[in-house]
């Protein structure tokens, strides 16, 4: 299973990526329409920053997911990719989903009353946050390669940091 994998370092807070997200899910798909489009179309991903650390904050479509499990309409389910995903035609508002999110990550559409939260992009191959990074802060990894990248991180800092 591919995940998308959030290098924090690599991150200088542009903003692409939620641009690219909102974007992605407008009317017609481009930056000059969704400029235009009111209201506005939505990120599903935020860029935050504490101290001098910013880092997108995306959904991590949970394997033991408290949105999903706290839905009392049916709204979300996992389909067969292994992702979370909204039937916006179920969703009746209460947001249970979003004061469930241990990553704060849904949000909702005020206008039509729904929760709003990432599709990962389930038409695209690349997901639109993904293709939109300048800097490869966030990318698209097969989830078992994660922790050989966590290790292999480690090693270079730990190396960096030892001076005989």
């Amino acid at each position: 299973m591919k995940q998308i994998f959030v290098r924090p370092e690599l991150c200088m807070g542009c903003r692409s990526c939620e641009i690219g997200c909102a974007v992605q899910h407008s009317k017609d798909k481009t930056l000059f329409s969704a400029v235009l489009q009111s209201p506005p179309p939505s990120p599903r991903l935020f860029v935050e920053s504490a101290e001098d650390v910013k880092m997108p904050v995306i959904c991590r479509h949970c394997e033991e997911a408290p949105c999903l499990n706290g839905c009392i309409s049916g709204c979300l389910y996992r389909d067969e990719k292994g992702f979370v995903r909204r039937k916006k035609e179920r969703c009746i508002g209460c947001w249970s989903c979003m004061m469930l999110c241990p990553f704060g990550v849904i949000t909702r559409d005020k206008e039509k009353r729904i929760a709003v939260k990432c599709d990962r992009c389930h038409k695209l191959d690349l997901p639109a946050c993904v293709n939109a990074c300048p800097t490869g802060a966030l990318q698209l990894v097969d989830l078992d390669e994660v922790p050989k990248e966590i290790r292999g991180r480690a090693v270079l800092s730990g190396t960096r940091a030892y001076k005989p």
